[in-house]
C-alpha cells in the first residue's frame, strides 16, 4: 500500500510540474506572438503542452499561480511599474543621444556587485535590467557576486555607484518578495 501511495504522489508532482510548465510556456507564447486568433492559441497550446511534457522530468518548476499571492502580486506589480518607467526613460535618453551628435557617448563595459544569490533572483535581475536599453547583461560571476553589463553610458563613481544606477533598483524591489526570491 505504501508503494502505491508513493507512486501516486510522484505522479501528482509530475502532473503539477507539467501544468506549471504549460502555463509558463503558453504565457511566453502569448507574449511573443501577441496574436489572439483561435488558430494561434490552439497551435500555441499544442506547442506549450509538448514543451511541458518534455521538460517536466528535468525537475521542479516555480508554480505560476504563486504570483497571485497578495504580497507577491504587489511586489510583482511594483517591479513591472519600475521596469516600465525605466524602459521609457532609457529609450528617451538613447533617442536624445542618437539625435544630438554633440552629446558625448560614453559606452563601455562595467562590472557591478549584486546582492542576488539564487538562480531566480539572478534571472530576474538579468532579464529586467536587460529590458532597459541602457544596459545589457553580458556575463555573471555567481561565486564573485558580480554582473558584467555593456552600458550605453558607463556610470561614474565606481562599482557601487554603477550598481545603484543599473541593478540596484531591481534588487531592492526583489528584496520585497516573500522569501526574497521571485
Amino acid at each position: 500500500m505504501g508503494v502505491a501511495l508513493k507512486g501516486s504522489a510522484e505522479r501528482m508532482r509530475r502532473a503539477r510540474r507539467v501544468v506549471a510548465l504549460f502555463c509558463w510556456a503558453f504565457s511566453v507564447w502569448v507574449l511573443l506572438t501577441w496574436t489572439l486568433t483561435l488558430e494561434q492559441m490552439l497551435f500555441g497550446a499544442a506547442i506549450s503542452a509538448a514543451v511541458a511534457v518534455a521538460l517536466a522530468p528535468l525537475g521542479p518548476v516555480a508554480d505560476p499561480w504563486r504570483l497571485l499571492e497578495p504580497r507577491r502580486l504587489a511586489a510583482t506589480a511594483a517591479l513591472l511599474v519600475m521596469a516600465a518607467r525605466r524602459v521609457v526613460l532609457a529609450n528617451l535618453r538613447l533617442s536624445r543621444l542618437i539625435w544630438d551628435p554633440r552629446l558625448p557617448l560614453r559606452s563601455g563595459m562595467v562590472i557591478v556587485p549584486t546582492s542576488q544569490r539564487s538562480a531566480g533572483g539572478l534571472t530576474a535581475v538579468g532579464l529586467v535590467t536587460s529590458l532597459i536599453v541602457d544596459n545589457q547583461l553580458v556575463d555573471l560571476d555567481r561565486d564573485g557576486a558580480q554582473l558584467q553589463y555593456h552600458a550605453v553610458e558607463v556610470p561614474e563613481g565606481g562599482p557601487e555607484r554603477a550598481r545603484e544606477a543599473i541593478n540596484g533598483p531591481v534588487e531592492h524591489l526583489l528584496a520585497s518578495f516573500p522569501g526574497g526570491d521571485p
